[in-house]
């Protein structure tokens, strides 16, 4: 029992009057992924014409086994003398295999009928995060106090859009998800499919923010082809492939950050204007000059390597200090774990009995009455 493909003479024109039953199925829109079609007695006989439409697939049953399918459109003949012709286009080896294996126990005996499935791109489907998921921004590189390695500011960011999908296994549509309904629609799987969408996009974040796309927090929205890419690459919509249906393309409406997200970009911009280095100048100048006065034999020396620090510095040591907000810490980086930002100590210089010269800051013996290098009185 197969399909004819009917003359393009016949349509509309005398031989339409032979056609005993002339199944078809109107346009199912957007909404309507498969729907059940055949005649008032359940019953398609020879000679009947089946019109497949545009964007259609059109799978024949027969007491629950597969009689023949097609994706292409067209009229054509039911014909209980001649084989399946699976006028299927690319789906031709999956029509031949449900033809083979595909069953319904319990179906109805004798029972016919079409089933039209909606092979259109499905479009609108919205979708978007319900709650902030991390994401690695390198378009605000930290540097890493400890290794001095730059690494990505860490963001939560929320994401809105829409996806568009396709039935692109109809065999296996049918066994897992349609079954022989008379009619399924869109309504019933999107819930479901929208949480797997927003699980695979998170999967596809961390991919966009990985060290090797380094994709910019901002630009999400113009990713589209790579995010696209990746979920081909790495397979994260596989829930939504094992239904026979497949993810087509992802457009990001909107991205936005959390409060602290968008403090950290805030603070970040102005470390770019000098701020944040002159804290750390002023927290290395703080440091010092603490560890030099708790040096009691060195202090002298201390306090002199404190003012090369800040020559060598054209004073913006000193002037680090004296700006750095009240009540504001600089030892720690604010953006992501709080590393701690060191200071050299002078408290090495302290070497046995041996004392420093407070003028020129020279090592004298311990017993000495004038610094043999500049002449200065010892106490």
């Amino acid at each position: 029992m197969g399909l004819i493909r009917a003359a393009v003479s016949s349509v509309g024109g005398v031989l339409h009057d032979q056609w005993k039953d002339y199944i078809r199925c109107e346009d199912m829109g957007n909404d309507i992924l498969m729907k059940k079609v055949s005649t008032p007695n359940g019953i398609i006989s020879k000679d009947s014409a089946i019109q497949v439409a545009p964007g259609q697939i059109a799978v024949i049953f027969e007491s629950g086994k597969i009689l023949d399918a097609t994706a292409e459109e067209g009229i054509y003949t039911f014909d209980k003398s001649s084989s399946p012709t699976f006028f299927a286009g690319d789906f031709g080896d999956v029509f031949k295999e449900m033809w083979n294996r595909f069953t319904y126990n319990g179906a109805t005996a004798k029972e016919q009928a079409v089933f039209y499935i909606n092979a259109k791109e499905i479009i609108d489907n919205k979708f978007g995060t319900s709650a902030p998921v991390p994401f690695q921004d390198w378009s605000h590189p930290i540097p890493n106090q400890m290794t001095g390695s730059m690494q990505p500011l860490r963001v939560q960011v929320r994401c809105f859009g829409t996806y568009t999908f396709k039935i692109n296994d109809p065999a296996t549509f049918m066994s897992k998800i349609a079954g022989t309904a008379e009619e399924y629609k869109k309504e019933t799987i999107i819930e479901q499919m929208r949480s797997e969408v927003v699980a695979s996009f998170q999967n596809v974040l961390n991919e966009l923010g990985s060290s090797k796309n380094k994709v910019p927090v901002l630009e999400l929205p113009s990713q589209t082809d790579e995010i696209r890419k990746i979920l081909d690459e790495k397979v994260f919509d596989q829930p939504i492939r094992d239904r026979g249906m497949q993810i087509e393309g992802f457009a990001i409406e909107s991205v936005t950050l959390d409060e602290e997200s968008n403090k950290k970009i805030d603070d970040y911009e102005l470390s770019s204007n000098g701020f944040m280095q002159q804290g750390r100048l002023a927290g290395a100048y703080a440091n010092a000059v603490e560890a030099a006065g708790a040096n009691a034999n060195g202090a002298a020396n201390g306090f002199m390597g404190v003012g090369m620090m800040n020559m060598a510095s054209g004073g913006a040591v000193g002037a680090a200090a004296h700006n750095t907000p009240a009540g504001v810490s600089m030892s720690a980086d604010p953006f992501n774990q709080g590393v701690a930002v060191g200071a050299a100590t002078t408290a090495e210089a302290n070497e046995g009995e041996a004392k420093f010269c407070p003028q020129c800051g020279a090592k004298v013996a311990a017993d000495a009455k004038f610094c043999p290098k500049c002449g200065t009185k010892l106490d």
